[in-house]
């Protein structure tokens, strides 16, 4: 009678068997080139090479903050794929144009960064004001982006637009330093009730880095015509809505987009992508990985 190995001694005698090694995610920056100067970077991807099975993420991220407003969602999605989060022009470390862009020209630059890395494909997350810039790339080009992640669409409405026109922010600089107070308050708002002193710090460090610069995000974001461009988005999206300053607004997408299934998130508010990383990762790993 023929006897076969154990499970136990089968799997010593054969190495390939062996249980693998954890995956561990790195963490990166670096600088590429766009039409408006260098594009700062943050990047993540798995130690066992497997980002290249799976389509690579690239993410945009809200004005006037920086891609660092992904750093946890990239710790979580970078263990089986490779995942790009630029700093936009004018924002974070990344050269700023001489002029205010459009969110046109947001997703430019973006789309440069895909030509510079030579991605022939890619998924794209776009949060928040950065949704809008990666609904316009998308729509772009059709046949290098595959799937489409939309968390908290700015779809203003003619009396929203006239109330941030009436008060842009973040507020300009006075000689009496009241609009630190100001914008201090609306980031508070904006991130609720349960973020951290330090987070509320580094996005008002990010405005004020921002200068002049750090109102343009924002003026693209409430100028685009979301009814006209949103439409012709062709590719499957997944629309993340958060109980935050977009809850109403991001549902106005839903009529506006052809291809599209909405996920609400009412556990999470202003800080999605801090207390929320987990829950994004686990939904955009179950749409994106289809």
């Amino acid at each position: 009678m023929t006897r076969f190995p154990s499970r136990t001694a089968a799997r010593s005698a054969n190495p390939s068997s062996r249980k693998s090694p954890p995956v561990t995610v790195h963490l990166r920056k670096m600088y590429v080139d766009c039409r408006f100067g260098q594009l700062h970077l943050h990047t993540a991807f798995p130690s066992n090479g497997g980002f290249d099975e799976l389509t690579p993420l690239v993410c945009v991220h809200p004005a006037p903050l920086s891609g660092r407003v992904f750093k946890s969602f990239l710790a979580e999605m970078g263990r089986d794929r490779s995942v790009y989060a630029p700093d936009l022009p004018g924002c974070g470390e990344s050269d700023a144009p001489e002029s205010a862009p459009s969110i046109a020209d947001y997703a430019a630059a973006v789309g440069d960064l895909l030509d510079t890395l030579r991605l022939r494909q890619v998924d794209l997350l776009g949060y928040q004001t950065g949704s809008l810039a990666a609904a316009e790339l998308a729509v772009a080009r059709p046949a290098q982006v595959r799937r489409v992640i939309l968390a908290g669409v700015p779809v203003f409405d003619a009396k929203e637009r006239e109330t941030y026109h009436a008060r842009p922010w973040p507020a300009k600089a006075r000689d009496d330093g009241t609009h630190l107070v100001e914008e201090w308050q609306r980031i508070r708002r904006s991130r609720g009730e349960r973020a951290s002193l330090a987070r509320l710090g580094e996005d008002l460090a990010g405005a004020l880095q921002g200068g002049e610069a750090a109102t343009w995000g924002p003026a693209a974001a409430a100028n685009y015509p979301t009814g006209e461009r949103l439409p012709l988005l062709r590719q499957p999206t997944l629309v993340v809505r958060a109980r935050d300053e977009f809850w109403e607004t991001t549902a106005r997408a839903d009529a506006l987009l052809r291809e599209a299934h909405r996920v609400d998130l009412e556990g999470h508010n202003g800080g999605l992508f801090d207390t929320g990383a987990a829950d994004v990762a686990r939904y955009a790993r179950e749409f994106l990985d289809r």
